[in-house]
């Protein structure tokens, strides 16, 4: 891997020029690799624009209780299997066996929800490079091979612990949110929007959730892509709207589900979000205009 090819896979990354160096290093070295970090930190588009550039499959998996072994692994067809016995032929790969047949990279999401079973068997995957299955055999993996995995470690329902064995078989790298600027140029990118304005908005409601002091979670920068998107609509369908409350109503819309609000808060996700948008558009810089309406 060179310097130019890396250059070639920045084209479809915005920004992240450290981590997709990082990243590049480690699986061109043959590593297995494990992304922590809150959601829409550009992970997944990282991996895609490697094995687009690689011109190898990107296998995606989602880490979840219903992720047994056989899912992962595969299992003989069971109406051929009445028919014909158990054989090779009639053997379905799963996500685990076609990324080593093809040399993809088997890309797991949230492996922290994945259970303890599945992530053994898939630890011997990558300790061997090679995949025992019974009434077929061993299934080598191709050269190309990577299993790559990510997860939310500010996220602890429905999650397990991830074990200090699990952990030795991976290279870890944190990665956080970015900086407004290229959240920004995120949100141009995937809406199309020319509106510099209404983006910084989007992107600076969108921040605020993260730090708002009774959300426990905020928003990723997907909820500013959609609030930008959506705003976009509502112009174009009412040409007479005002502006700022084209953008709360989008914002509700956009945002909503997707923050957090403390437990030992009385709030609504709503309240909180018109809270964060009378702020920005109606305080003075540095200061807050006055507390949450209902």
């Amino acid at each position: 891997m060179d310097g130019a090819a890396r250059d070639a896979i920045a084209q479809a990354v915005v920004g992240r020029d450290r981590e997709l160096t990082l990243v590049l290093a480690a699986v061109a070295a043959g590593r297995d690799i494990l992304l922590e970090g809150p959601p829409g930190t550009s992970k997944s588009t990282m991996l895609r624009a490697i094995t687009e550039h690689w011109d190898v499959p990107f296998v995606l998996v989602e880490g979840n209780a219903e992720l047994t072994p056989a899912r992962l692994v595969g299992h003989h067809n069971p109406a051929r299997v009445l028919q014909e016995d158990y054989s090779a032929e009639n053997f379905v790969p799963g996500p685990l066996v076609e990324a080593m047949q093809r040399g993809g990279f088997l890309y797991i999401e949230e492996l922290n929800r994945a259970p303890e079973d599945t992530l053994n068997v898939l630890l011997g995957a990558m300790a061997e490079r090679a995949v025992t299955v019974p009434r077929v055999g061993t299934l080598s993996a191709a050269p190309t091979f990577r299993v790559l995995a990510s997860m939310n470690p500010f996220d602890n329902v429905g999650t397990a612990r991830i074990s200090d064995s699990v952990y030795d078989r991976w290279c870890r790298l944190a990665v956080g949110y970015q900086s407004a600027e290229e959240e920004g140029d995120i949100v141009a990118r995937r809406t199309g929007c020319e509106d510099r304005a209404l983006i910084d908005d989007g992107v600076a409601l969108t921040r605020a959730t993260r730090t708002h002091p009774e959300l426990r979670r905020g928003s990723s920068v997907r909820g500013a892509i959609d609030l930008v998107a959506i705003a976009m609509e509502l112009q174009r369908i009412d040409r007479e709207g005002e502006r700022t409350r084209v953008v709360l109503d989008a914002a509700l819309l956009a945002l909503s589900a997707r923050v957090g609000v403390d437990e030992a808060s009385d709030a609504t996700p709503e309240q909180v979000i018109t809270e964060i948008w009378e702020n920005h558009f109606f305080s003075a810089p540095g200061g807050q205009r006055r507390a949450r309406t209902a």
